[in-house]
């Protein structure tokens, strides 16, 4: 399914279960919109999260970003059932994915049992047990805050295998409920949240269930592992929430500043509100490239997503989180009255807080880069990198290479791909001869190099890193995308068509909120491409993913 089928699905039910006045009352009343994800299972969606080396990932982010566009909770709530399959995906057996696969075409909600109540994400913690019991497993113990805990038919399940826990001492298990007595997977209640209220973040309690033995997922030992390898998946798949996200909070804040005056004047027509309008647009573009970058990444540099992965899903929430808060200071107290027009923006703003929070926070993931920091800093000093995979990531026109779980590792042997190859980026845009799109590329080079020695000279410590350190990982998220920006720019230059590329409008923009740049004209002119958007999405892909 290709997210122009999906967006015109759902357009067809705007009178019914996606009407936005019908998913704002379920939200008032903290109920799961259950009519609206039947929606999406009668479509087909749940078949795109079947992961085949045929798989187009890019395409599959999309169609979460076209359903988190109109409502986060569901895409959200619909979503994490691709986030609980990964693992079989990645290591499963060819009998548990065929088995998986057919529950998951056929609309079976998956969860992905991680998190405990007494532990969070300190994984290495946690309590949940299986022992091996006649030729099968038998579990025992809690899992809590899981999206779909409840609702969820399958779950895949973290234990501990061995009573002395350590990187070796967990297992993942593919638990099917409807294999259970009902004592022996009982769900909790759900538990109010702030934002996302009408979805089903509760947990479950699992009482001896026993599991055959080939409910385990890989070998014994393996979970630790086979998570960190599955996050690389799940993370960037992510990414499509909180392009949603900014896609629909542009729109909001478009339509309120071309349809209020001040003064005599429109709100669009003031100076700053065209250069704060422009200037998130230039973040939602930039947050996109990162975003397409990282999932072709996943087809021709999947050895590299230990730093893709983590590096993506640090930027992109965070920069759409800021956006929020850009766009909520222009609609300003009418963005979070409870009655329209305002509404939409404060559910969306409080929605989306917990982006940032799914498969690792911020922190988490700026952490796992960190570890790798000397070893990046040392590649991006040599510019090592394999520039071919690079353009193949980065020309939207070239047929992806075939997804291979196998090739994913714990940690990045060639660093990335991307970054490292800037120098050669930035020749290929001197010789372009656009002068002011040189002179950001060239700034960019030059931050690189200094943030190279950085980087190299960086010291990894156990038992947590000093504040400052995360200052350097923020720096190498922003490398990551001004090199998106430059890549997509220099082998599409073509796409979009329309305004974005002329002068090369849309990479100067990004460009110049990357650097944190005075703001220019290319913020104004960004500003009159959104006033005139017409299409779902503000998108660089024109059609191309």
């Amino acid at each position: 399914m290709k997210a122009d089928v999906l967006e015109r699905i759902l357009t067809a039910h705007e009178g019914g279960a996606w009407a936005p006045e019908t998913l704002h009352e379920l939200d008032a009343r903290e109920e799961f919109p259950a009519e609206a994800v039947a929606v999406l299972d009668g479509a087909g969606l749940a078949a795109s999260y079947v992961l085949t080396p045929d798989s187009d990932f890019p395409a599959m982010a999309e169609l979460i970003r076209a359903v988190a566009r109109r409502d986060l909770t569901v895409a959200i709530a619909h979503g994490k059932t691709f986030l609980g399959t990964v693992p079989v995906w990645i290591d499963g057996t060819p009998a548990q994915t065929r088995r998986l696969a057919g529950r998951v075409r056929a609309g079976d909600a998956v969860c992905w049992g991680l998190t405990e109540r007494a532990h969070g994400s300190d994984l290495l913690a946690g309590e949940l047990t299986a022992t091996r019991e006649d030729g099968a497993w038998r579990l025992d113990g809690e899992k809590y805050l899981i999206n779909n805990g409840s609702r969820a038919r399958l779950g895949t399940v973290l234990a501990r295998t061995d009573p002395a826990g350590g990187g070796r001492g967990f297992s993942l298990f593919l638990v099917d409920r409807d294999d259970l007595p009902p004592t022996a997977w009982q769900a909790l209640p759900k538990v109010p949240t702030h934002g996302i209220r009408g979805a089903d973040i509760s947990g479950f309690v699992l009482n001896g269930a026993r599991v055959p033995a080939d409910a385990l997922i890989g070998n014994p030992g393996d979970g630790l592992g086979l998570v960190l390898r599955s996050l690389q998946l799940t993370r960037i798949a992510c990414l499509g929430l909180s392009l949603g996200a900014a896609d629909h909070a542009l729109r909001l804040a478009r339509d309120f500043v071309t349809g209020r005056e001040l003064y005599g004047r429109r709100l669009s027509d003031l100076p700053h509100v065209r250069r704060t309008l422009g200037r998130a647009a230039a973040a939602a573009l930039a947050a996109e490239a990162v975003s397409i970058l990282a999932g072709r990444s996943v087809h021709e540099l999947p050895g590299e997503l230990s730093v893709t992965s983590a590096v993506a899903k640090a930027y992109v929430p965070t920069q759409v989180q800021e956006l929020l808060g850009r766009l909520g200071e222009l609609i300003g107290l009418r963005g979070f009255v409870v009655s329209p027009p305002g509404s939409g923006f404060a559910k969306l703003d409080r929605d989306h807080r917990i982006c940032a929070v799914f498969d690792g926070s911020t922190v988490v993931n700026r952490t796992a880069l960190l570890t790798q920091a000397p070893r990046l800093g040392r590649l991006l000093r040599r510019t090592a990198a394999d520039t071919s995979a690079v353009r193949a990531a980065a020309d939207l026109g070239t047929p992806s290479t075939p997804i291979d779980p196998a090739l994913l590792t714990l940690t990045s042997a060639t660093g990335c791909s991307l970054v490292q190859s800037l120098p050669e980026a930035v020749e290929r845009i001197r010789g372009q001869g656009n002068p002011e799109l040189t002179l950001l590329a060239e700034t960019v080079e030059r931050q690189s190099r200094e943030l190279a020695t950085e980087l190299a000279d960086f010291v990894p410590v156990s038992g947590g890193l000093p504040s400052g350190a995360f200052a350097l990982a923020e720096r190498y998220e922003r490398l990551y995308a001004a090199a998106a920006c430059l890549r997509l720019w220099l082998h599409n230059p073509a796409r979009p068509a329309g305004a974005l590329t002329r002068d090369a409008l849309w990479p100067r923009a990004c460009l110049t909120h990357l650097l944190d740049l005075p703001e220019t004209q290319a913020y104004d002119d960004l500003a009159a491409v959104v006033i005139d958007w017409t299409a779902p999405a503000f998108t660089l892909l024109d059609g191309a993913v």
